[in-house]
């Protein structure tokens, strides 16, 4: 994932001539933390050694912004992309942020909550002088939630000595978090969406959809786009994918999942594997799951007209070149995800005020920086002739670059 990460960041750099010193300054993290430490099971006896990562990849632009996840395959490689990729989304939608990443390589599911706890306290202790509210704002990402960014507020505010709630967004709403953070990424997501379909003459209300990925982004983006008419033909999570050409009974399939825990034997649809439902024809396809998911193998056999992407780093960089050729339309992951880090932001802003805005305020406010972001991005793109994934990497890269040449260098 370094690899696509450091690879679209040079296409994106030589095509905007950037200068040689600043694309080596920008090409790797500022600063990295690599922790191992002693998680305590239940079973009092037993205790397991887990590595934990904290990478904040630039420093000039702020504190530094980025989430936490818990995965039993992460690893310093995947969370320095993760890293760079919240640096130039946050430059994007200009936040005064560099990017930062955390992650734990553990198996959450497989905690119990006490586990987890301990887990999740011991972590931030031994990243407690890297984070801090003007200086890397942790949130929540793949395996964690509101309540993991709780234990580390207050974990971090027992050291502190008083309560510190803008040390982390994602929180719970009693503890300074706000109301609409968990569905942001997916509603940012369907903004754009929408701002796409225009751009492409597309009409939602006759369009189908395809999800691949039915976590927090893609359960939000499907809820939001059968609201706006959209059939929604084929979903999918870690047990399997489903498909009912006619269009899932979305309000029978959250049922089932909160019923069972999965998709799997979801009734009145037919169950298709996550290669085969990527090939589906549908007019929008939303990778919402995991990385390299469209790659040089399948890109040639993709059958929509747009490809919204809601996962990090779903498509690879020939594919790109292919979907391009076939006139296939990318919004790309640090533009069509960027709404997590932008209500983050926003919970940041009202903590430190100690200001709550209205949710109507906050979503007002939401859809006002994607859009901007989003002609910034296609105007660049149809003003260069590059696709939106480089527009978007270029409209980053600079003003980061702008910022770097303006602090100069000490001594």
């Amino acid at each position: 994932m370094f690899n696509l990460a450091q690879n679209q960041f040079l296409q994106a750099a030589e095509i905007m001539g950037l200068d040689e010193n600043l694309r080596d300054r920008l090409l790797f993290p500022q600063r990295t933390l690599l922790v191992s430490f002693p998680c305590r099971r239940d079973e009092y006896s037993e205790v397991e050694t887990v590595f934990g990562y904290r990478v904040q990849h630039i420093l000039t632009m702020g504190p530094t912004k980025g989430g936490i996840r818990y995965h039993e395959d992460v690893n310093l490689g995947e969370v320095s992309a993760l890293a760079m990729w919240m640096t130039w989304k946050c430059a994007l939608m200009h936040l005064p942020f560099g990017g930062a990443k955390g992650g734990v390589r553990i198996d959450p599911s497989k905690l119990s909550r006490s586990e987890l706890q301990r887990l999740t306290r011991r972590y931030t202790l031994e990243i407690f002088d890297m984070i801090g509210p003007d200086k890397d704002i942790p949130a929540p990402d793949m395996g964690t939630n509101a309540q993991v960014m709780a234990w580390i507020m207050d974990t971090y505010s027992l050291q502190i000595g008083h309560a510190v709630a803008e040390v982390v967004t994602g929180k719970p709403p009693v503890l300074g978090g706000l109301e609409g953070r968990e569905e942001a990424t997916g509603r940012g997501l369907v903004y754009l969406i929408q701002e796409t379909a225009d751009h492409l003459q597309l009409d939602l209300k006759h369009s189908s959809a395809v999800i691949q990925g039915f976590g927090n982004v893609g359960r939000n983006a499907a809820k939001l786009m059968a609201q706006l008419g959209t059939r929604i033909i084929a979903l999918s999570d870690v047990t399997t994918g489903i498909v009912n050409r006619k269009g899932l009974n979305l309000t029978a399939v959250i049922e089932h999942v909160e019923n069972t825990g999965s998709l799997k034997g979801c009734p009145d649809c037919d169950e298709i594997s996550n290669a085969e439902m990527l090939e589906l024809e549908c007019d929008i396809l939303i990778p919402a799951a995991l990385q390299n998911q469209i790659t040089e193998d399948n890109a040639a056999r993709i059958n929509c007209r747009l490809i919204a992407e809601g996962a990090n780093g779903p498509t690879t960089l020939e594919a790109d070149a292919i979907l391009a050729e076939r006139g296939i339309f990318v919004l790309p992951d640090i533009l069509g995800n960027a709404g997590g880090v932008t209500v983050s932001y926003f919970e940041w802003v009202q903590n430190t005020q100690e200001f709550a805005w209205t949710l109507e305020e906050t979503n007002n406010r939401l859809h006002k920086m994607l859009t901007d972001a989003f002609h910034r991005t296609l105007q660049r793109s149809v003003r260069e002739g590059v696709n939106m994934r480089t527009a978007a990497l270029i409209e980053g890269i600079h003003r980061v670059a702008e910022a770097k040449l303006a602090r100069g260098i000490f001594p």
